[in-house]
């Protein structure tokens, strides 16, 4: 079975866009599961939400997860924020690869966030300033113990993105 990493963390922390700066060093392959729903179901995450439920959603997070696992390709994930949350995923995914967790307080996903990353997610909807932080805060206590079971636990705020890539990349190096 080929190596998969699982980039895990709270939505915004910036798992997509380490995913692909990983796959442009490692040449591994960057798969994004909200991608891989929207382009299965042919509607977005909100559209998802909105029209059948989180559940449904869910069920289709651990279509793609289960699929991913099984298949014979070493690529690197880029989860959704509540997907190792959900049922046993975060299991599923330590079992088929490395799970890194990408910690970052709320007020730092808060100024990454673009207006467009905002009203892209679901769950911030109608949320703004102080309100929004501390939803951040909440949720992301909520979510701690799950996203701290990951194989690596990587304190991402005083990190640039290229200082996590790295930082991944020897963690992977020691431990194949």
């Amino acid at each position: 079975m080929a190596t998969k990493l699982f980039l895990v963390g709270y939505m915004g922390c910036g798992k997509s866009t380490l995913a692909r700066k990983l796959s442009r060093r490692t040449g591994l392959r960057a798969v994004d599961t909200d991608a891989e729903v929207e382009r299965l179901e042919g509607a977005s995450v909100g559209d998802i939400f909105r029209y059948e439920g989180e559940e449904r959603f869910r069920e289709l997070e651990r279509a793609v997860v289960a699929r991913l696992a099984a298949a014979d390709e070493a690529c690197i994930v880029a989860t959704g924020g509540g997907l190792p949350t959900w049922s046993d995923n975060m299991d599923v995914l330590a079992a088929a690869g490395r799970t890194v967790y990408l910690r970052r307080s709320a007020e730092s996903i808060v100024a990454r966030l673009s207006p467009y990353g905002r009203a892209k997610r679901p769950r911030l909807q109608g949320l703004e300033g102080a309100e929004l932080v501390e939803f951040m805060r909440r949720d992301i206590a909520g979510r701690e113990s799950c996203y701290a079971q990951a194989s690596l636990v990587l304190d991402c705020d005083a990190l640039s993105d290229e200082e996590a890539v790295e930082r991944i990349i020897r963690y992977l190096a020691e431990n194949e």
